[in-house]
């Protein structure tokens, strides 16, 4: 694998079905090469929870395009790579969810790689969330902003690859058919 997506979600409430942000970052040959960002109205409420989490209310995303708008945009780059998020069952759930829930026809199935999951193996001992992870590597990180996260992400995955790992037994597929 040389052309990695990192990806990250924000939702608004616990149904977790839609999104309020995304943010994607794209490793090309050992590098970022390319990055994406957006707030997203969901159409629906937001919860008290994750508006605390994230700082996005419904009037942030008020004059946000919606996922089906967005989407037009990501999907090329979406659809160009091994996609990749830290605790990825959430963020591929919540894509999957998007998609069926707008009725978007994607792919059958997506590979993806999860770099909690790869962390536990390569740095066993430690915690693995996104904030303890970039701390250990020394990268800036503005938690719970999917454009932050999802670079972050990216640059773990780097961290890990620049010291050898293989990405290949840590492979997940995720199904976006109905059902």
């Amino acid at each position: 694998m040389t052309r990695f997506v990192a990806f990250d979600v924000e939702t608004p409430n616990r149904a977790n079905d839609r999104m309020s942000a995304i943010g994607v970052t794209v490793i090309e040959d050992g590098a970022i090469v390319d990055t994406f960002y957006s707030l997203v109205n969901p159409e629906t409420n937001f919860d008290l929870f994750n508006t605390r989490l994230t700082g996005i209310d419904a009037q942030t995303v008020r004059d946000a395009p919606t996922f089906p708008q967005v989407w037009t945009q990501i999907e090329p780059l979406m659809s160009g790579g091994l996609l990749t998020a830290h605790n990825a069952v959430f963020d591929m759930n919540v894509l999957k969810r998007c998609l069926l829930g707008y009725g978007i026809e994607w792919k059958p199935y997506a590979r993806y790689v999860c770099t909690v999951q790869m962390g536990r193996r390569l740095l066993p001992g430690m915690r693995h969330n996104l904030d303890v992870l970039c701390g250990y590597y020394g990268i800036k990180l503005d938690h719970h902003h999917a454009g932050s996260d999802s670079r972050a992400c990216a640059e773990i995955l780097l961290r890990y690859l620049e010291a050898g790992a293989d990405v290949r037994p840590f492979i997940r597929t995720c199904s976006f058919r109905k059902g």
